[in-house]
């Protein structure tokens, strides 16, 4: 958190969500190019599979969240990713997800940051029909990072690397 000031909290939502990023990035890059099709078992992501998922998904929540008529239940779950997805994701490099993964951070933030802390406090329905505050509902998409940043990590270590955190940590 920023040692000059405190934030606001749609500020500190926002840093919460682009350390999350930040991680996921670290993560990303951790993984040889040559591994981002691993898939530890059958029916599991694959590594860049993964990636556009955290993409695809963020670009979903944030463009809801923002939207004044916002409601998670006015579409399917695919049909909101086909509404809000800003890029083809399909056969990307490694370095395109990164490229991808900045970006897509970039316009979610502005979009979050253009509704303002008074317009994240507002309620929305949430997929499962009740409602809660945009702003505890970021907090969902953010920990939804955190979850797949994870998951990057653990493919990492199934794949004889120390996740990028535990390097972080170390001091490596």
């Amino acid at each position: 958190m920023s040692k000059t000031k405190e934030l606001g909290l749609l500020a500190e939502a926002l840093e919460s969500w682009k350390d999350a990023r930040e991680g996921v990035l670290a993560e990303l890059k951790n993984i040889p190019s040559a591994h981002m099709l691993f898939i530890p078992s059958k029916g599991a992501r694959s590594v860049a599979g993964i990636v556009q998922h955290i993409i695809e998904t963020s670009e979903m929540w944030a463009g809801e969240l923002s939207n004044p008529k916002g409601d998670f239940t006015r579409k399917s779950f695919s049909e909101f990713i086909k509404e809000y997805s800003c890029q083809n994701l399909q056969k990307c490099s490694k370095q395109d997800l990164v490229r991808a993964l900045k970006e897509s951070y970039k316009i979610g933030a502005k979009r979050i940051k253009q509704n303002g802390e008074i317009g994240m406090f507002q309620r929305i329905r949430r997929f499962d029909g009740c409602y809660g505050t945009r702003l505890t509902w970021m907090f969902h998409g953010v920990s939804h990072e955190e979850y797949h940043r994870a998951q990057l990590a653990l493919y990492a270590r199934l794949l004889g690397r120390t996740p990028a955190l535990t390097r972080l940590i170390e001091g490596v």
